[in-house]
């Protein structure tokens, strides 16, 4: 059986529009970066070399061409991209604040990468895939909801990682819905849940075990991280904590993203799939190295700006993190 290397990451591109520093006098003005966090993963793991490969709807529009072009040049396989003609690029407009912290304003929906449909996969890709990626950035509408619910159980029946970042953007999501149902349909799904320390705390708001509710389902492994604080970890068995790199902090944008990269490289790299995920994580050793590298490649991309540019490369993250490629 040939060995599978693919790590497939589904849903959101979009461009960031990059606040630029004010000028005394001057109206403010934005430096275009292409973005979108499933496409990030997929950017990130091709910088590290590994094999990336984006999945998902981009527009016919310029912003679409520029999107599709940076992903390859970035070295991300784009077999699997569809075109649409019917809805424009999302565009997300982005403030940074103290320690490069974000605020967005999001011009989505209508938006191109909504348009995908559970059809649009490429069924026979799946055998290929090590690993399946994304978002809760598409499971704001029902017909993407669908796509990205349908795209879990294709590459989980075809015994690829599950991995779901929850990545909650309450602005994506029409008002006076709440995410957490439709959230907790994509996580119950996933092998592997990231979530940052405040959506831990979104999850958990009413009164539920979180890690308790994720074992029940098909969760290997949960990770939570916290900035520059130390992250958590769990399986079913076994948890702990982890401390991040120290670093210069200039814009927080996909370092999140850089993140999940980095730990799916390192997790397919060792030839880990779900049944041997818990181990990897119950592994002392083993789950270090998996840790380090991820977590050095999220520190070094705060350290500069954008969201694809920000991606480090393997000799980057090696240099921080330290051990063998």
């Amino acid at each position: 059986m040939a060995v599978r290397t693919g790590i497939a990451c589904f849903g959101e591109a979009l461009i960031d529009f990059l606040a630029a520093p004010a000028r005394p006098g001057e109206p403010p003005s934005f430096v275009q970066h292409a973005g979108g966090a499933p496409a990030n993963v997929a950017v990130g793991v091709a910088r590290l070399g590994g094999d990336a490969r984006f999945v998902g709807m981009l527009a016919t529009d310029m912003f679409g061409d520029a999107l599709f072009a940076e992903l390859a040049r970035h070295g991300v396989d784009v077999a699997q991209v569809r075109r649409s003609g019917e809805a424009p690029t999302a565009l997300a407009f982005v403030r940074l604040g103290e320690g490069g912290e974000r605020s967005f304003s999001f011009h989505r929906p209508p938006a191109a990468d909504l348009l995908f449909r559970p059809g649009d996969f490429d069924a026979g890709a799946f055998a290929s895939l090590a690993a399946f990626h994304c978002c809760s950035n598409s499971l704001t509408e029902t017909g993407i909801a669908e796509a990205t619910l349908h795209g879990m159980r294709l590459a989980a029946d075809a015994g690829a990682l599950v991995s779901f970042d929850l990545n909650l953007r309450p602005a994506l999501w029409p008002r006076d819905a709440d995410p957490r149902p439709m959230a907790w349909r994509a996580i119950e799904s996933a092998h592997l849940v990231k979530l940052s320390a405040e959506e831990f705390a979104f999850l958990a708001a009413d009164g539920g075990d979180v890690p308790a509710r994720l074992f029940a389902n098909a969760a290997r492994a949960l990770v939570v991280t916290d900035g520059a604080a130390p992250l958590r970890w769990w399986t079913a068995n076994a948890g702990g904590s982890a401390d991040a790199f120290a670093v210069e902090s200039i814009d927080t944008t996909a370092a999140g993203d850089a993140f999940v990269a980095g730990l799916l490289q390192r997790l397919v790299a060792r030839g880990i799939d779900p049944a041997s995920l818990a181990h990897a994580f119950e592994n002392d050793a083993l789950r270090a190295d998996s840790l380090r590298h991820a977590m050095a490649a999220g520190a070094l991309a705060t350290t500069r700006h954008g969201a694809f540019d920000a991606m480090p490369s393997a000799a980057e993250v090696r240099a921080l993190a330290g051990g063998a490629a």
